[in-house]
């Protein structure tokens, strides 16, 4: 059970510092990498962020794969 518990204090710091970085603007660049594509018409705008999702994807394979070999 003291797993558990630390993996909840251990995600719920994870949150704070994402969200003091979203506030402070240091992720502004996420979402703009230069694999993401944009198309504007004149009446729709379509947005895919591939390589956002992609970096994504592998940083939290990262953390997946480091908490299973600690926990």
């Amino acid at each position: 059970m003291k797993s558990t518990g630390l993996l909840l204090v251990l995600a719920g710091a994870g949150l704070i510092v994402l969200g003091l970085l979203v506030y402070s603007g240091a992720l502004s660049w996420f979402g703009r990498l230069p694999g993401d594509l944009r198309w504007e018409g004149e009446h729709t705008r379509v947005y895919v962020p591939l390589a956002s999702m992609l970096l994504l994807s592998v940083l939290l394979s990262l953390l997946a794969f480091v908490l299973r070999r600690l926990l």
